[in-house]
């Protein structure tokens, strides 16, 4: 198992650098220059001081030294510093990611909460009314963008209720209430998308397992149904859900990007919408890099479980 972690983990820091690697190279070729984007409210600005700008930012260096002095850097988790304030690009990611990660958990939870229980009723009536209903339901959640369920759910809850979300974001150390409150909306949104994911494939996996021979065996000597479902079923058709949460958590943390702008939460979302909007590169890399790394960290956790949940599989 130690040896199968370290290559993943080889792995992932490849991934890692050619993540980084496209996502500099693709930055650089967005139109526009930063210097004179920052600029822009200094009507009259000479070119020598864009020239002396450019030079405070590191951008009058070749392209290619730009590139290893930031990898080199980025090594050390040192992701440089801002382009629109000077402080430390690890500062902002420690100050906002706490409230990201809290958003992407609940959103997960609520996908696993929802999704396990519509899966197993769909399992258990294959082809019936109920099941028809579910599966058309988990079509359309799997086929809604979460940005404009956002504002569906924003939208009509306000005409109907009168009620909207909070508009200042609270951490949950400061008012608990008020913080989940606010967060309830987009992970509610976001996790409709997990809940159908999950929902189809458990419903998919269930009725593969409760086809089996040893499932009747289980039957045949007594067993109660309960038993067969949490004991044996259950447990033999959740490693397919543990594959699709990893690519789940990939859809989660991209889907804070929008979200988080539209709900005012102060997240790493929204951190990196604001940095693409004003060419803040190394913002933009340093949050790239480390939602590549907490995507490759779920996955490799979510290959470990697999010999938890079934022991069977040794690596």
């Amino acid at each position: 198992m130690i040896a199968f972690a370290g290559r993943r983990v080889g792995y992932g820091l490849l991934v890692l650098g050619l993540v980084a690697t496209f996502t500099f190279l693709t930055l650089r070729l967005i139109p526009g220059d930063v210097v004179r984007l920052q600029l822009a409210d200094a009507p009259g600005a000479t070119e020598e001081q864009v020239a002396q700008r450019s030079a405070e930012l590191g951008l009058d260096e070749p392209l290619v030294s730009q590139f290893f002095t930031f990898m080199t850097d980025a090594m050390r988790l040192d992701f440089g510093t801002s382009f629109q304030d000077g402080r430390p690009v690890v500062d902002h990611i420690a100050e906002r990611l706490p409230a990201t990660l809290e958003l992407g958990l609940l959103a997960l939870f609520l996908g696993l909460a929802l999704g396990i229980p519509l899966g197993v009723i769909s399992a258990l009536k294959p082809n019936s009314l109920t099941d028809q209903i579910l599966r058309v339901l988990a079509v359309v959640g799997m086929s809604i963008p979460n940005f404009w369920l956002a504002l569906l759910l924003i939208t009509y809850l306000a005409q109907w209720f009168g009620w909207s979300p909070p508009l200042v974001y609270v951490g949950p150390g400061e008012n608990l209430a008020q913080n989940l409150t606010h967060l309830a909306l987009p992970a509610l949104a976001l996790a409709v998308g997990s809940m159908a994911g999950v929902a189809r494939m458990l419903r998919s996996s269930m009725l593969e397992v409760l086809g089996s021979n040893f499932i009747r065996t289980v039957r045949s000597r007594g067993a109660s149904e309960f038993t067969v479902l949490a004991k044996h079923a259950g447990r033999n058709s959740l490693i397919p859900v543990f594959s699709l949460l990893g690519l789940q958590v990939g859809a989660i943390l991209g889907g804070t990007v929008i979200l988080e702008s539209i709900f005012s939460i102060p997240g790493m979302g929204s951190l990196i919408f604001d940095a693409v909007q004003n060419r803040d590169y190394p913002v933009v890399l340093g949050c790239v890099i480390v939602y590549g790394g907490l995507f490759i960290l779920v996955n490799l956790l979510v290959d470990i479980l697999y010999a938890v949940v079934d022991p069977r599989i040794r690596y």
